[in-house]
């Protein structure tokens, strides 16, 4: 049985070959799989957390290599669907010298947009803890009323909802919309994940504590603000606090912060309950910081992913 399911696009990225050319520039690229909440489960499965992953792909030669990229990975995809009406999710995806991205997605309509409420596996949610989604999947119908039907089902059962609002501005009508539907889904959730841009998206703050506090909801007991190699900031009601990162040698940030989303979930499952101490807080983020960190020095996210050892392994050369 999964302790997470995870919901959302599932597709192929294809990542150049060569780090510090445009998407125009590059000559040759290499396909992984990819999609934000389809790498959560990837590395929530490599931590020792046992995963699901529930969405849709195309009856086509990429849907089935996502497929089987993840069942490799020890995912359960039982609730991952096939669709003869929409070809799988492309994403190009160019690298600057820095390892950051550009991206260019092929998804008019794609698979996963598909994901209506019909298609929800309530036994996969009802058999797990909790609950992970993103923001991709409520930007169009049906996909958003599939991702809010699931969202539903899993704060009736009394599962963990995880959230991470995964900013790709392109993909939505307008910045409008992508506040809206990001803020959104941020309502649904127990706990979240932001980057420092996405508070500053969504707010206006350049400080990222001010921002995320202006965001907080009733239901959420944790958020994490991430700040790249410089670690991150993390909030709960009544408390705050930062924890460095670990600078390391970036050849593709993609999947970076997939894997600290996956590092904060096994660290808090592993919890009766969503701590409060800030020294455990601290130390659940550090561990999160440091999968991130591992996942940067890879090219493509789900190859990157580390074992729980390789994090337990890293943290250990890098005690302060």
């Amino acid at each position: 049985m999964a302790d997470v399911v995870a919901l959302g696009e599932l597709l192929v990225d294809f990542v150049p070959t060569v780090t510090g050319r445009s998407l125009g520039a590059t000559e040759a690229f290499k396909k992984a799989a990819g999609g934000a909440p389809a790498n959560v489960a990837v590395g929530l499965a490599r931590l020792g957390t046992p995963s699901a992953f529930m969405g849709m792909v195309g009856e086509d030669g990429f849907g089935h290599f996502l497929a089987d990229t993840l069942r490799e990975a020890g995912v359960d995809v039982s609730p991952l669907l096939f669709t003869a009406q929409a070809p799988t999710a492309l994403a190009f995806v160019s690298l600057r010298a820095d390892g950051e991205r550009e991206f260019l997605f092929y998804r008019n309509p794609s698979a996963d947009m598909l994901m209506g409420p019909e298609y929800v596996d309530q036994a996969a949610i009802a058999a797990a803890r909790a609950f992970h989604f993103g923001s991709i999947s409520l930007i169009a119908e049906p996909s958003r009323a599939g991702t809010l039907h699931a969202v539903d089902l899993a704060r009736r059962a009394s599962k963990l909802v995880t959230y991470d609002p995964n900013l790709r501005l392109a993909l939505w009508p307008d910045a409008d919309a992508a506040r809206a539907g990001m803020r959104l889904g941020l309502e649904q959730a127990q706990i979240a994940k932001l980057s420092e841009e996405e508070v500053t998206f969504l707010t206006g703050h350049d400080d990222p504590v001010a921002g995320a506090r202006s965001l907080w909801t009733e239901r959420l007991a944790f958020m994490a603000v991430t700040c790249g190699s410089a670690g991150c900031y993390w909030l709960t009601r009544d408390a705050q606090g930062k924890v460095p990162g670990f600078p390391v040698e970036a050849v593709d940030a993609t999947g970076a912060g997939d894997a600290f989303m996956a590092g904060i979930i096994a660290q808090m499952l592993a919890e009766p309950e969503i701590p409060r101490d800030p020294a455990r807080l601290d130390a659940i983020c550090r561990f999160a910081n440091a999968a991130g960190a591992i996942t940067a020095t890879g090219r493509g996210a789900i190859p990157s992913l580390p074992t729980r050892a390789a994090v337990e392994a890293f943290l250990k050369e890098r005690r302060p």
